[in-house]
């Protein structure tokens, strides 16, 4: 997708507003280190990162009490859910000190293609999508390329079902049988009606699962619902535009009552693949791997070459038309 072009006074004001966040930022910072100057700071304990602001984070302790930390300068970026080690210090502030070894890490590429860590040691990334706005399968298998490519298995929720009639609903289910048959669990969900939710909450239960999806999808709607507890600011979609306002403005990290984590993350309505080799997206679509080395020649791009086995196991209805596609579309703008 190309970026937008900004005007002057566009480019001006965002870097004014950029530099009033930064300045507001600093303050913060130079206020906490001030408390920390020359207080005695506790024993080292263990935490969990909830949410972080620039150069704080909040730590959660054992007793799920909230502190706002500062961070020793030889640490790695921290993320929504690192666990790590800090030390107390006056009016629930402190130091983190070192970070654990993560189990996983989500990453995502911004606009020049490099990595930004959101989210460490999550069990289950949940892709959220909707029939409004528009369904975009080409993200949907971005992100399922992504969680393949880092390990954490993937669940498909497709929210707001509300909105179809029962012929609707039958036709979108039938869409998403094929990734059901390739082995992703598929749930169909709603915060308006009775037991719309029964089926995530259940995959939810003792997991740290984080939410993606493209923005407007009702992924903060459905912590809501989940969460009643949590004051979360929900929005609705633009009537002049029908693209979804963003939500959440920073990762942070729930609980479960009966137990489990879910972690939310701001919306985005594009999820770029420019940063893996063609090999790799090509390895990410699991239904695509037993037929891969098979080819007649070694260097197959697994379009008009003869004798690809790809191409005969989509002949065959082996691999979905639609997701071969959306392979494709995905190819042509990620290697652009």
């Amino acid at each position: 997708m190309a970026k937008r072009k900004l005007t002057r006074r566009q480019q001006w004001r965002a870097e004014k507003i950029q530099a009033e966040r930064q300045a507001r930022s600093r303050k913060k910072t130079s206020r906490l280190e001030e408390e920390l100057r020359g207080s005695e700071l506790g024993p080292e304990q263990p935490g969990r990162v909830i949410v972080r602001y620039g150069a704080q984070v909040d730590v959660e302790d054992e007793q799920q009490q909230r502190h706002r930390c500062l961070l020793r300068r030889n640490l790695p970026p921290l993320v929504c859910g690192d666990r790590v080690v800090w030390q107390p210090g006056p009016n629930d502030t402190g130091v983190v000190v070192a970070m654990e070894p993560r189990r996983s890490l989500l990453e995502r590429p911004d606009a020049d293609n490099r990595l930004k860590p959101v989210a460490a040691n999550i069990d289950q990334i949940l892709v959220v999508a909707a029939p409004e706005p528009a369904l975009d399968v080409d993200l949907i298998n971005r992100y399922l390329v992504a969680a393949e490519l880092t390990g954490i298995p993937p669940l498909l929720i497709i929210n707001k079902i509300d909105l179809l009639n029962d012929k609707a609903l039958a036709r979108l289910k039938e869409r998403f049988r094929i990734y059901k048959d390739i082995g992703y669990p598929v749930i169909f969900a709603t915060t308006k009606g009775e037991g719309g939710l029964d089926d995530l909450l259940a995959h939810l239960r003792d997991k740290t699962s984080i939410f993606v999806g493209q923005s407007g999808v009702g992924k903060s709607s459905l912590i809501q619902v989940l969460l009643p507890d949590e004051a979360l600011r929900t929005n609705t979609l633009s009537a002049r535009s029908g693209e979804g306002r963003h939500t959440t403005t920073a990762t942070r990290l729930y609980h479960f009552p009966g137990g489990g984590e879910l972690i939310d993350s701001p919306g985005v309505r594009a999820f770029r693949l420019g940063h893996v080799s063609r090999e790799q997206i090509t390895w990410g679509f699991r239904e695509f791997r037993p037929y891969l080395g098979q080819c007649k020649f070694s260097d197959c791009r697994h379009d008009v070459e003869p004798q690809c086995a790809i191409q005969t196991a989509l002949e065959k209805g082996e691999i979905s038309q639609d997701r071969f596609d959306s392979y494709q579309r995905i190819l042509a703008t990620s290697m652009a």
